[in-house]
């Protein structure tokens, strides 16, 4: 924030210095009423008096060049004569160029303003003068000299003709540069008008001595002026003449002049001597087309030097830039087939004109022709080529502003062709505010016109180097419609590719939703299936697929993408390569989806497994069996025949639990630690249960035929496990033991008083045992017959399952073996009834 705040201080402090410059140069002046003057940009004049300031026109914004000459600069002058007639030679200079009206001479747009403390006047935008140039610039261009010293030449010649003037005072000082670069003549301080002759022809002009006691400032400088105008005061054309020779050697010597610059009287002589004494080999700076002609412009007889005409007829300035230069400048005299003509063989020389010269020099004559729609076809393709050479910033000060009104022109359909042939340099070079304003409507109009194939094709090129700079509204509503219309209405096979390659480079640039709710729908609409169509279909489908922004959903893939992709497949148009992709695109998504749907439903298999085992936890009490699963379908079996799993899940499942009864060995192999954990516990629980029923002896039944009472509930572990299993068992219906085709076995007595159990098959084996076998006798008693068992039939205790299985019933005696004690299971036998 404190760099910020310093920043802007920054700025505030040199704005708030220019305004207070500005004030200071002008104040009170009446120039500031209607101009203003924003920055110093140079000095013009003797001495350099003349400051120039940019501006510009407050009503119009309209861009003008403020010159400035401050009264307190005369102060270094001690004589008040010599201030004023300083002051008295700038205010005749001004309004003489006023009066001037001429290509070649500095054009005056608001006439001298003099206040107490300035004054001021107002000309056409400029650089700075000839001197300020020379001492800047690195170089100067052989072209801009050439051209330069031509314009000053045609400057001279309408003055002498048609304005009846002589300068006196061509010096770098007083030659102006305007915005364009072009070489203006300004700083007519000292000019001579014709006196009125009887011959209107031949014009005379009559010059005074010169006064050496005046400051250097108050007259024409001693090293531009003619020998014989400071000798013997002779005014003729040919004095101006020689003045431009000293220029054109000053110039080309950076600078410095041929003679010295000396204020005393005798400076004359001097430089009388040092020409009379010239010779080409002191003009080494001077190129070897030019050097004859400026000796003979620095000739002490004015005679023999050439006039403005001739000297812009030497071959030096036959050069086919310089008449380049010379035509631009002279366009607004031709008729439009001269133009047409003109303008088709100006990229044939651009390309030898310095890069400064087409920005300052061509491009403004260039712009000029921007209004005439007729010639705009013919302009631009140059305009173009010049901004290729330039940067950013250049393109955006000089080459954009008068580029603007074309991209708006909808006739010819030229324009809009050329445009796109060159829109990804304008792209390149264009700010984004701009392309978003100007340049994206025309590759709209290039989109919407359907009978501009070569326009279509050249946008779809070129948008997607613009696609990061289109808002998501303007995409979604304007452009991607755009592009989906023409793919589908265009009958140019060549379009349809085009707008599939650009939709494809635009994927990156889109949202997910939208693709999906444009793009994805929009593919299996296009009927055509050109190879070259269908593999630009792919490759929108690829990109859709791979890049990690978008990614196809199963869903989509599966409903929509390769119902409509598979029946490709037996385009017989298709290559072998084309068709090799088509099937590696749809294995690819097959893989995709399979991959997805199975992790989908492997997670919600664990999310089940995870709830049964919550709700299994909840609902079974601690130390209960959990109920086997229910048996193999029939289906399952026949599928598991043939080596098909219908089960969901792939992996290997345990097999389920059931009441069997298991070895031991063999029941720790597929136990669970939870279970062994468990049945430990119980087993604990049995040996306490053991241990707390020896001593006692079970009580005897009274009555075969009486139903004992119902058992109490038990606590034991022995107790609930049998239970539990006895009510997992099914049973049939109650019938009399008779009426049964198979009477339950009841248990085998190990000891002549003692009933035992069959330990082959706990569950299984008590129906298993047929009825002749179930006999309770006692060893040492006699058989009972068959009558009395008869008799029986009707006895609760043995026809009820339950009854007969009752953990209650083993604690009593059966069939009358009273007060007989009960048998020790051993730990086996413990184990297998746990089983």
């Amino acid at each position: 924030m404190d760099v910020f705040n310093k920043i802007c201080n920054s700025v505030a402090g040199t704005v708030a210095g220019t305004v207070n410059q500005l004030s200071n140069a002008l104040p009170g002046n009446p120039v500031t009423r209607e101009y203003e003057a924003t920055k110093l940009i140079g000095s013009a004049g003797p001495g350099l008096l003349w400051k120039i300031y940019s501006g510009h026109k407050k009503s119009t914004k309209q861009e003008v060049s403020v010159f400035v000459l401050e009264k307190k600069c005369l102060d270094r002058f001690a004589r008040k004569s010599d201030r004023e007639a300083l002051l008295t030679s700038y205010r005749k200079g001004v309004a003489q160029l006023t009066k001037l009206r001429h290509p070649r001479l500095l054009v005056v747009q608001h006439a001298l303003e003099e206040s107490r403390d300035s004054l001021a006047f107002v000309s056409e935008p400029v650089r700075e003068s000839l001197l300020n140039l020379l001492k800047t610039e690195d170089a100067i261009y052989p072209v801009e000299i050439k051209y330069g010293l031509i314009q000053l030449s045609e400057a001279l010649q309408f003055i002498h003709k048609e304005g009846r003037l002589l300068h006196m005072n061509i010096c770098p000082e007083n030659i102006i540069v305007n915005a364009s670069g072009a070489w203006k003549l300004a700083g007519f301080d000292f000019a001579l008008s014709a006196t009125p002759t009887s011959d209107p022809q031949q014009p005379s002009w009559s010059a005074e001595e010169s006064d050496w006691s005046l400051p250097i400032e108050c007259r024409p400088f001693s090293d531009i002026t003619a020998p014989e105008l400071s000798l013997s005061q002779l005014a003729t054309p040919a004095n101006d003449m020689f003045s431009l020779g000293c220029l054109a050697y000053a110039v080309f010597n950076k600078g410095r002049p041929l003679l010295a610059r000396e204020s005393d009287a005798q400076a004359p002589t001097r430089n009388l001597h040092k020409l009379k004494q010239l010779n080409v080999a002191q003009l080494t700076s001077v190129p070897d087309g030019l050097k004859d002609y400026v000796k003979m412009l620095l000739n002490i007889k004015p005679e023999l030097r050439p006039d403005a005409h001739q000297f812009t007829q030497i071959e030096y300035f036959q050069d086919v830039t310089v008449k380049t230069l010379n035509y631009l400048d002279s366009l607004f005299q031709w008729d439009n087939l001269q133009k047409s003509q003109f303008y088709k063989g100006l990229p044939q020389i651009l390309p030898q004109l310095p890069h400064r010269v087409c920005l300052l020099r061509v491009i403004p004559c260039l712009a000029k022709e921007f209004v005439n729609h007729t010639m705009v076809p013919f302009v631009l393709p140059n305009v173009l080529q010049i901004s290729e050479k330039s940067t950013k910033d250049e393109f955006t000060q000089y080459i954009l502003p008068s580029l603007i009104p074309v991209l708006k022109i909808v006739e010819p359909v030229q324009v809009l062709l050329i445009l796109m042939q060159r829109m990804e340099l304008l792209l390149k070079l264009t700010p984004a505010e701009y392309v978003r304003s100007d340049v994206m409507p025309v590759m709209h109009r290039a989109l919407d016109s359907m009978d501009q194939q070569a326009a279509q094709e050249l946008c779809l090129a070129a948008l997607p180097g613009v696609a990061s700079l289109i808002d998501y509204p303007a995409m979604k509503n304007a452009l991607l419609p755009r592009i989906l219309r023409v793919c589908l209405t265009t009958p140019h096979t060549s379009v349809r590719v085009n707008c599939l390659v650009c939709l494809g480079k635009l994927l990156e640039h889109l949202d997910k939703w939208l693709v999906y709710d444009q793009v994805l729908p929009f593919l299996p609409k296009i009927t055509s299936r050109e190879p070259a169509v269908l593999m630009g279909i792919l490759g929108v489908y690829k990109l859709a697929l791979t890049l990690p922004k978008l990614g196809i959903s199963k869903e989509v893939l599966a409903t929509q993408v390769i119902p409509f992709l598979f029946p490709l497949t037996v385009e017989n148009s298709l290559t072998l390569s084309q068709f090799g992709m088509l099937m590696g695109l749809l294995k690819e998504m097959t893989a995709r989806v399979e991959a997805e749907q199975k992790e989908k439903l492997e997670q919600i298999s664990g999310l089940q497994k995870e709830q049964q085992s919550a709700s299994i936890s909840l609902v079974t009490p601690p130390g209960q069996l959990v109920a086997a699963p229910p048996p193999q379908s029939e289906l399952d079996s026949f599928f598991s025949s043939l080596g098909i799993d219908t089960a969901t899940d792939s992996t290997p499942k345990p097999a389920p639990k059931t009441p069997m009864t298991m070895t031991p060995s063999a029941s720790t192999g597929s136990l669970s630690l939870e279970d062994k954990q468990r049945l430990a516990r119980q087993q604990e629980e049995s040996r306490g249960m053991k241990s707390s029923t020896n001593g006692h002896t079970q009580r005897p039944i009274t009555s075969p035929v009486t139903p004992s009472p119902a058992p109490k509930p038990s606590t034991s572990l022995m107790d609930g496990f049998l239970e539990s299993n006895l009510k997992q068992m099914s049973f049939t219906t109650q019938k009399p033991i008779m009426q049964q085709t198979q009477m339950p076995t009841l248990p085998i007595m190990q000891s002549p008083t003692q009933p035992t159990w069959n330990t082959g098959n706990t569950m299984g084996g008590m129906n298993a045992m047929p009825a002749s076998n179930w006999s309770m006798m006692p060893n040492n008693g006699p058989a009972r017959p068959m009558g009395m068992m008869q008799q029986q039939q009707q006895q609760p205790h043995l026809t009820s399952p339950n009854m007969m299985m009752s953990p209650s019933s083993f604690s009593q005696p059966m069939y009358g073996q009273q007060n007989k004690p009960a048998k020790q299971l051993t730990a086996a036998e413990m184990q297998d009834l746990l089983s």
